[in-house]
């Protein structure tokens, strides 16, 4: 049943594709090249580390042990896979990897023809990502298969009375790296117990990372800047907002004309961004428009390019992470270890460092338009109040930090030593 499950979803999305829709075309098409690519780049003398993220956020996750492998081996071979065209187009010229490529659907022949091309001596599965049949064929191989910041939920197949065959995928993992207890004791009803080690998600560290190097970006700095001895501006940071969060944000800014914006929309075209600035009562920014001289006679600054919004945290006096009145939330520890307070839509639960920083009073959730209000009047003023949430949200970051150098020992400090085969 699961492999004519895979079988059809490969055949809506190669109809859709036919039809034109961008991302679909751009997954078939990339899925045909793998064959080319890994025949052209893959080393026949060589063994490859095999590390595959959905998209472009289970990639950030697997980044910070991807980076420590390459600089302690750096002559060691690294391949990287993505099933998502949002993670794939955007990281396919990553240097860290020596072949980047998509993972073709899970089928029992693409399984076995992608190994047998690939040659991994290990594979890293991370957070969500467990292909029945890559997986089979990796476990009949006798190739080590580990699960990287990963998170299990009652509701999930694996613990189903139905989703016993598939739960038979999780006991041929080599060893379980998760975030919580909760996933310990999920695993235990399905008889996994042994190999499974809480380690927290290696997102803390890698938002870390991403602080001690972040951009200076003059601009937004010369934006976030008092003018002529005045008090320094309330600067709120809204990151990946989609057009409900919008409605919520664009709307209380109009009211309050001391706040500064810098938005920063999860869909960056001129559609959309005509469409905030129709919302404002007030003048709007381009950031592509933007210079040191012009930037300081604006109240919003729009960010209508990619990359940048892990650095423009660091500007902020309170952020808001979007998402929250659609499928889920974005990145919120991305701007929370900044030591920042951060505002989160309702649909959060799904998330464990929302849940924990709401629970340690650096992440606010609302509901509509009245909460959000209530929270931003009483941080306007109480400036108390944003210290000590802001410092609430660092502290989490930082305490739930270090599982990259736990699952890199466990792994790697032995069997990098061994000769490779």
């Amino acid at each position: 049943m699961y492999s004519i499950g895979i079988y059809l979803y490969a055949l809506i999305v190669r109809l859709v594709a036919a039809f034109g829709h961008r991302k679909a075309r751009a997954m078939v098409r990339g899925q045909h090249d793998t064959w080319r690519i890994l025949r052209e780049k893959i080393n026949p003398n060589e063994r490859y580390i095999w590390f595959h993220a959905a998209s472009l956020g289970e990639f950030e996750q697997g980044l910070p042990l991807i980076e420590r492998l390459r600089r302690e081996h750096p002559s060691r071979k690294i391949l990287l896979t993505f099933f998502s065209p949002s993670g794939y187009e955007v990281r396919k010229y990553y240097k860290g990897a020596d072949v980047v490529c998509y993972l073709p659907f899970d089928s029992p022949t693409a399984a076995r023809r992608f190994i047998k091309l690939a040659r991994p001596e290990m594979a890293f599965f991370i957070k969500y990502e467990f292909w029945r049949n890559y997986i089979d064929v990796l476990f009949k191989k006798s190739i080590p298969i580990y699960s990287v910041s990963s998170i299990f939920r009652p509701g999930q197949i694996f613990f189903r009375w139905y989703g016993r065959k598939y739960a038979r995928c999780l006991r041929r993992i080599t060893h379980f790296f998760v975030q919580n207890e909760r996933s310990v004791e999920l695993l235990r009803t399905i008889g996994v117990q042994d190999n499974v080690t809480i380690v927290g998600d290696t997102r803390f560290d890698r938002v870390i990372d991403i602080r001690n190097i972040a951009k200076s970006l003059p601009i937004v700095e010369q934006f976030a800047q008092a003018q002529d001895g005045a008090p320094q501006p309330f600067v709120l940071v809204a990151g990946s907002s989609w057009q409900p969060d919008e409605d919520i944000l664009l709307d209380y800014v109009n009211r309050h004309l001391e706040i500064r914006l810098v938005i920063a929309p999860h869909v960056v075209n001129e559609a959309h961004i005509q469409e905030i600035e129709q919302k404002l009562t007030t003048p709007a920014l381009h950031y592509s428009k933007a210079t040191l001289e012009n930037v300081q006679n604006y109240r919003v600054l729009i960010i209508d390019g990619y990359g940048l919004l892990s650095s423009i945290y660091r500007y902020a006096t309170v952020a808001y992470v979007g998402g929250g009145f659609g499928v889920g939330i974005h990145n919120v520890p991305e701007a929370a270890v900044y030591g920042i307070p951060v505002i989160i839509g309702p649909n959060h639960q799904r998330f464990a460092e929302a849940v924990a920083l709401i629970e340690n009073g650096g992440c606010k959730s609302i509901e509509n338009a009245e909460d959000f209000t209530a929270i931003m009047d009483d941080f306007l003023e109480n400036p108390s109040h944003i210290a000590a949430a802001g410092s609430a949200a660092g502290h989490y970051i930082n305490q739930n930090a270090g599982a990259t150098p736990v699952i890199y020992q466990h792994v790697f400090a032995q069997a990098l030593t061994q000769p490779k085969n």
